[in-house]
């Protein structure tokens, strides 16, 4: 069994994706900062008949998050998909104006170093599986910048050409590299933004491995 490693495994979309990767086959590896939070997600997972378990990891702390994977590797099987999605912190979404230097970095931490410290570990995992899917979660501030959400504008396009690299240098391989950009947020009962249709999007971006951008829904202008 091959595991699946959710980083930023919350009750929305984190539980989704379990969900719906875990009926694969996956086993599922929940990684948050509340050990308390994950290891709840992970008993409803188990009582439902999947295999979970959850570790504790603030993905600014890139120490804690490699223990994490690699932990999770060794206990629940290789990691051969690794999703990228925690939920940005509110200090990130402040406008340009009102943003200090500790505000970037530390989104910048959360939304560059988090993901390259996470691929980074377990990209050998997947080279030596022979296979490996790595999905990467964006707003739309990723591909629109908006000075009313500075952090995130700054820190999530520093992701997106990270993960436009990561991409570049893997096509050739049978490891595949995507990212969804879901403009506007997470929305519960939407047709198109709810978490399990976003769960059934990124399933089909790993089956089906084709672009590396695909969006939940249209772009939306952001006023300036």
């Amino acid at each position: 069994m091959t595991t699946f490693a959710i980083i930023g495994a919350g009750r929305q979309l984190g539980e989704a994706l379990a969900r719906r990767f875990g009926r694969e086959g996956f086993s599922l590896a929940l990684i948050s900062r509340s050990q308390q939070h994950v290891d709840e997600l992970a008993a409803d997972l188990a009582a439902d008949g999947l295999t979970a378990k959850g570790y504790a990891a603030n993905v600014r702390d890139t120490d804690a998050l490699i223990a994490a994977l690699d932990l999770a590797a060794q206990e629940l099987g290789p990691i051969e998909v690794l999703s990228y999605n925690p939920l940005p912190q509110k200090e990130f979404l402040r406008p340009l104006l009102e943003s200090t230097v500790y505000d970037i970095k530390s989104a910048v931490e959360f939304s560059v170093l988090g993901p390259v410290a996470a691929v980074h570990q377990v990209l050998q995992g997947m080279r030596v599986l022979g296979r490996g899917t790595i999905l990467f979660v964006n707003g739309g501030s990723a591909v629109q910048p908006v000075q009313h959400f500075a952090g995130t504008s700054i820190a999530f396009a520093g992701e997106t050409a990270y993960a436009e690299m990561l991409d570049q240098a893997l096509r050739d391989t049978d490891i595949h590299v995507a990212q969804l950009i879901i403009p506007g947020g997470i929305i519960p009962g939407d047709e198109k933004k709810d978490p399990q249709v976003l769960a059934e999007l990124l399933w089909k971006m790993h089956a089906e491995r084709g672009e590396f951008r695909t969006y939940a829904t249209e772009l939306e202008v952001q006023p300036y």
